[in-house]
């Protein structure tokens, strides 16, 4: 057999292999009756998985110990009834993305760079999770026709460079969609990177397969911004992964999500950033504060305790695998680092942040 035919059917192979991991998983509230919940529990997590989503691959879902009902996996994404309780202060469009979008499926928050909506779908849905309110709401997948406006958008403002593939996840579509994606974006004269936003390489590494780092690659430099948030997360198929897209000449960042009772003990903080930088070849990039996502105040710290931690972990360990402890800002504010250089001043759980615009906001903490 050549070569040319042998390529073909590798590429099968690998094309079932993710999605064969996809099937295996949670893929619908109702498949909750399969997993190791109590009867309580189950009840309970069906009445927030109707609130939000529910997918989890089975790469992901092998991950979660069972018999710890604190596991760091399970909290991120098996439902909870907590997130039924929706706290004052907490907001529908935390980041304010609903108000930067001049055309659907894109956000121009910032002069020289885009957020770009393939999809509206996720390989997994994360129950923290700050658009977890439109991603239920719109469940739009990807066509050609709807990313029209969008892309006429970029075409006419030379001063966007940078584009960034978010949404949903841009990795959960088809090869085909991908290079498609890729090839109108590059043919933008004035787009110099193309970054993407994924959970792809924690929760289904199997879908990184050549097919998709082929689709990626052309004119543009290509950013893959990971998410994990754990040390368990970092898999040896997680690392297989992250090798794959790094070797094909994409740059790898991670950021996390400051998550109460998942990551915020500076012991594991200091492995997961440690051994992404030194096993994975993946740079922290940012550690994000909770945003005022609808019922995760049970998941979020205070602003003091993470400036406590990153001062902890910036004593730990190199600056290469320090990340930058950032909020983004309600009302299209940006991302903000959490120093003293933005925050103005602090009355008991109100603080004064200067965003990215100049203009100092109010941020009340709400904290279960």
């Amino acid at each position: 057999m050549t070569a040319d035919l042998e390529q073909p059917a590798a590429a099968r192979n690998a094309d079932a292999a993710w999605q064969d991991d996809v099937r295996a998983g949670a893929r619908h509230v109702r498949d909750l009756a399969a997993l190791p919940l109590s009867p309580a529990e189950r009840a309970a997590a069906q009445d927030a998985a109707a609130a939000h989503k529910v997918r989890v691959p089975k790469p992901y879902l092998e991950l979660i110990d069972w018999d710890d009902p604190n596991d760091p996996i399970r909290a991120q994404v098996i439902p909870s009834p907590q997130e039924l309780v929706a706290t004052e202060g907490e907001l529908e469009d935390p980041i304010g993305d609903h108000a930067f979008s001049p055309v659907p499926r894109l956000t121009h928050r910032h002069a020289d760079r885009v957020l770009l909506f393939p999809t509206y779908q996720c390989a997994v849905y994360c129950r923290f999770c700050f658009r977890k309110e439109s991603l239920t709401a719109i469940g739009r997948g990807y066509t050609r026709e709807a990313l029209e406006p969008a892309l006429a958008y970029i075409a006419g403002h030379e001063e966007i460079r940078e584009v960034i593939l978010t949404g949903g996840d841009p990795l959960s579509l088809p090869d085909k969609a991908l290079a498609e994606i890729r090839a109108r974006i590059e043919a933008i004269p004035h787009v110099r990177l193309l970054r993407i936003h994924t959970r792809v390489p924690v929760a289904l590494p199997s879908r990184i397969t050549p097919g998709l780092v082929a689709a990626l690659q052309g004119r543009l430099m290509v950013t893959v911004v990971t998410h994990f948030n754990h040390p368990r997360e970092l898999t040896a198929e997680a690392e297989a992964a992250c090798r794959t897209m790094r070797q094909s000449g994409f740059v790898l960042l991670n950021q996390s999500v400051l998550l109460k009772g998942v990551n915020d003990r500076v012991e594991v903080l200091e492995e997961l950033c440690r051994e992404l930088m030194y096993r994975l070849g993946v740079k922290p990039y940012y550690l994000h504060h909770g945003d005022l996502a609808r019922g995760m105040a049970h998941r979020r710290t205070t602003i003091a305790e993470g400036q406590v931690l990153v001062a902890e972990l910036r004593a730990r360990v190199s600056g290469v695998c320090n990340p930058t402890y950032v909020i983004d800002l309600p009302d299209g504010g940006g991302k903000v680092p959490l120093g003293s250089s933005h925050v103005e001043g602090q009355d008991g759980d109100t603080w004064r942040i200067r965003g990215q615009d100049g203009k100092t906001r109010e941020y009340k903490e709400v904290v279960g």
